[in-house]
């Protein structure tokens, strides 16, 4: 059984990775649905926070039924941090997470994010004045290290334990790599096998079907998978991974009119959480995963990732519906 403190969270949890533009609580909501047992938001500012910037304190929003949630800050400034935590726990989050995984440059190029792996003495203070800040858990999300040279993840994963963390999830990349190659889980494994180790580690990183996962789990013997990028646009990826776990077999596919359903759902949520433009926006990321398989697609696929009228939108999603109902998915 994993457990955080005193969240309980099963014996093979499967996580949703906090998401810029992707996890928030339209998606989170279609997550919990299909059988998610832990998630988090998008990363959040912590000097946005700070400032009251209207887009961040956007983010805070939870809700009661995605329990047990997780809030996600970042940020470079020790004391700005702090405060962020204390905003954040004023919203009753189970958890505060600290992302030092970010890759992308403006954010890490900053000392935030996965930018903070070029300085690890700072990361371990900043993560224990957090720990003290807050009466909450406190997790961790990061990556191996900075580049191949600083691979340090199993000494910095026992430092961050020594100093009051409560779980840490690993992306087996390093921040050079960014998204690129494949995820190595084997440093992964090491800090699982660390005697040391008493919290939950949780790997992330190319977990995209239900063999993957159940291989990964034999293999490298995490408490349990953060999921992704697999996520986007296919909500029903934990339950299926859930069902393969437990039974040895898959759970058939969501046909063509369920997809619709859903990617209707996703999309009335989103629209009337961040308004009408940036909800269809956001959307735009979603539709090739809902969609992945129907054959003699593209068209549709370019009405919807083009189109900026949302009536538009409704009427592109009908006509799949009518036009594919019987249609054979390809994967």
């Amino acid at each position: 059984m994993a457990k955080i403190r005193d969240i309980e969270l099963g014996d093979f949890p499967l996580l949703l990775a906090p998401m810029e533009d992707v996890s928030d609580p339209p998606f989170r909501a279609l997550c919990k649905e299909n059988g998610v047992d832990l998630m988090y938001t998008e990363f959040i500012s912590s000097e946005g926070l700070i400032r009251d910037a209207a887009k961040s304190m956007m983010k805070l929003d939870i809700y009661e039924y995605e329990r047990p949630i997780g809030i996600q800050i970042f940020g470079s400034d020790i004391d700005s941090m702090i405060q962020a935590t204390k905003i954040t726990e004023q919203t009753n989050p189970d958890i505060i997470d600290i992302n030092y995984g970010c890759p992308v440059k403006k954010v890490a190029c900053k000392g935030s994010g996965a930018g903070i792996l070029q300085d690890i003495p700072k990361m371990v203070k900043m993560t224990a004045e957090i720990v003290k800040a807050t009466h909450l858990p406190v997790t961790v999300k990061t990556r191996l290290g900075w580049d191949d040279d600083t691979k340090y993840i199993v000494e910095v994963a026992e430092r961050l334990q020594d100093v009051g963390i409560e779980a840490i999830s690993i992306h087996g990349r390093t921040r050079k790599q960014m998204y690129k190659g494949e995820a190595d889980w084997t440093l992964i494994r090491e800090v699982k096998n660390n005697p040391r180790m008493k919290i939950p580690v949780f790997g992330n990183g190319d977990i995209d079907t239900p063999e993957k996962a159940l291989a990964y789990k034999k293999e490298y013997g995490v408490d349990g998978i953060m999921i992704g990028r697999a996520s986007i646009g296919y909500p029903w990826i934990f339950n299926e991974i859930k069902h393969f776990v437990k039974t040895g077999e898959h759970l058939p596919k969501p046909g063509v009119k369920e997809r619709v359903e859903v990617t209707r759902r996703h999309l009335e949520m989103s629209v009337k959480w961040k308004g009408e433009t940036l909800g269809l926006v956001e959307m735009k990321r979603h539709y090739t995963n809902y969609f992945k398989g129907i054959p003699h697609f593209k068209d549709y696929k370019t009405k919807l990732v083009t189109s900026f009228d949302l009536q538009e939108i409704y009427d592109t999603l009908d006509a799949i519906e009518e036009n594919f109902s019987d249609a054979v998915l390809l994967v």
